[in-house]
């Protein structure tokens, strides 16, 4: 039978709540006792499928959970329990007759956090029930800073990157989709002089927060080694200097670097490894990619980069985007170069949509299959 109950997860105010699921009556009635006379909240189930059920909906802050039970044994319930995300981090701590080293160990295998024999000592049970939530509440506080940290960090990485609104002469539409909290992917658009825009987006290796420190350095570096006294292979270069001396344990990034002449309608195009840029032209010709191969850049000392020159028109766009667009791994597994196709495809398919539209549908399309892996940087160009 089934007990109701009352309360919810992050209600403050509310004491702990303790699950107890158990065949046997006596156990139930003698456990929740214990734990209501100090000051617990016991939930009751006499099975281990209403016990699941209850745990999923209800969130105790801990199971207690006998092991010899009909039909569905406590050792199947909590394989169940912890491998359902929505129970997986409630601590559950065993109960059986079973006295036996190799029952204990199995428990713990799979994932209790500790055996009680029967029969039970108040004692002993509310001692280890302590423990166990004392050391929940310690993870999730400490949990609750590091995602208070990360967000500093991610609000600290969004305010160096540059809007479509703060340089409208740019004429560029983005949206950056970081896999964690703070991303290692980056790009950057800037006036190069007083008639040529530079748009800049990198892909460092990794989505870890390693990488996410990375793009803070990029950006001054990018402002330093840019303007009239440089090219844009310079630019690349002078960069990758830099990072060859400072990045460690096979850390590197791929770029693409575009430097836009809408006056005299000239794209110049410098790629260190980096996915391919697609051009779609504006008076439909057929779209393309701007395919340039080169090194990637902080790996080696001396580097060589893909250069391309062209001539576009007015209304012309061009694409910038990292590889997280155009991979999938797990279940949606997708080659790159597949991925690289639909991009293109899905390009040529909104070119009679406004920049910022056209820029949104195609980024939807890509989220509509799933949370992604890896950060994602997708930047729409028009001439």
């Amino acid at each position: 039978m089934e007990y109701p109950t009352t309360g919810r997860e992050g209600d403050k105010s509310r004491p702990p709540r303790i699950l107890i699921v158990d065949d046997e009556a006596i156990n139930l009635e003698t456990l929740a006792w214990i734990l209501r006379e100090a000051g617990f909240e016991p939930l009751r189930a006499d099975s281990g499928p209403k016990g699941r059920e209850m745990a999923s909906r209800e969130q105790p802050d801990l199971i207690i959970l006998d092991i010899m039970m009909p039909g569905e044994s406590g050792f199947e319930t909590c394989g169940k329990l912890t491998a359902d995300p929505v129970t997986a981090d409630i601590p559950i701590i065993f109960i059986s007759g079973l006295n036996d080293v190799d029952n204990k160990v199995k428990g713990l295998r799979m994932g209790a956090v500790d055996y009680v024999p029967k029969p039970f000592a108040r004692e002993e049970v509310l001692a280890r029930v302590k423990v166990h939530i004392r050391l929940r509440q310690g993870m999730r506080a400490l949990l609750a800073q590091q995602a208070a940290k990360l967000a500093q960090i991610r609000d600290a990485q969004q305010a160096i990157l540059v809007a479509p609104d703060d340089l409208p002469e740019a004429r560029f539409a983005v949206r950056y989709v970081p896999a964690l909290e703070a991303g290692g992917d980056f790009y950057d658009v800037f006036p190069w002089t007083a008639t040529v825009m530079g748009y800049f987006v990198a892909d460092i290796a990794g989505h870890d927060l390693g990488a996410s420190f990375v793009t803070s350095s990029l950006k001054v570096l990018l402002r330093q080694n840019t303007g009239p006294l440089f090219t844009p292979v310079e630019t690349l270069k002078n960069i990758n200097s830099v990072l060859a001396s400072l990045l460690r344990d096979g850390k590197h990034l791929t770029a693409a670097l575009v430097c836009l002449n809408r006056v005299r309608g000239k794209l110049t195009l410098v790629n260190g490894g980096h996915p391919p840029p697609i051009l779609v032209p504006a008076g439909g010709s057929p779209a393309s990619l701007l395919a340039a191969d080169g090194d990637v850049l902080g790996a080696f000392a001396t580097v060589q980069f893909g250069r391309i020159e062209r001539r576009v028109a007015a209304g012309d766009r061009i694409y910038l985007y990292t590889d997280g667009l155009i991979e999938r791994f797990g279940p949606e597994a997708k080659a790159r170069e597949q991925g690289l196709a639909d991009l293109l495809a899905a390009c040529v398919a909104v070119a009679g949509q406004p920049l910022e539209a056209a820029v949104d549908t195609v980024m939807r399309g890509i989220l509509d299959a799933g949370r992604p892996a890896d950060d994602m940087v997708f930047m729409g160009i028009e001439v």
